[in-house]
């Protein structure tokens, strides 16, 4: 488990995660603006102090999204790898294009959130479509405070999801 971070340390990260990000989009030949960001959550449904978000906003940014964002989800892998040995610590950072990301949340949470409905109401599991690691949290994060539902992934790799179940449902 991470240490808490102090704000001079979150800081420092959050400058070097800035700055070898615009230094990769430059190696890549890729004309955009790093800015600081905020509004995601990873813990408990909420932001945790220690977040360090990032968005790239530029014209035609979608080649850094990828398809389901598997390209954005490895440029987020690499700069957290470089920024962690470069500053000699680590923090969650959270990488977003042009607002792709927070939307991609926010419209998970809402999926989530009628999903849930729909269980509660026929008292059977629903699957969600396969998803990626950080999605499927989203999902989990979602619905970790409904009484009335749970969940849990299923699968395998690429195929992982979200299968959303009445509280108590026996497998």
């Amino acid at each position: 488990m991470m240490e808490e971070l102090t704000e001079e340390q979150k800081n420092r990260i959050a400058e070097a995660a800035r700055e070898v990000l615009e230094q990769l989009l430059e190696l890549m030949e890729v004309p955009g603006t790093v800015n600081l960001a905020e509004g995601y959550f990873l813990k408990d449904g909420k932001e945790t102090g220690d977040t360090i978000a990032l968005d790239i906003e530029g014209e035609e940014l979608g080649l850094l999204i990828g398809r389901r964002g598997q390209t954005l989800a490895g440029l987020q892998y690499l700069i957290r790898i470089i920024v962690a040995e470069k500053t000699g610590s680590q923090a969650p950072i959270i990488i977003d294009v042009e607002g792709y990301r927070r939307r991609r949340c926010e419209s998970l949470r809402n999926l989530a959130w009628q999903v849930a409905e729909q269980v509660k109401t026929r008292k059977t599991p629903l699957a969600l479509e396969p998803m990626s690691p950080f999605d499927r949290r989203v999902v989990h994060l979602a619905l970790s405070s409904q009484k009335e539902v749970t969940t849990k992934s299923t699968g395998v790799g690429d195929f992982r999801k979200v299968v959303v179940l009445p509280q108590g449902w026996a497998n």
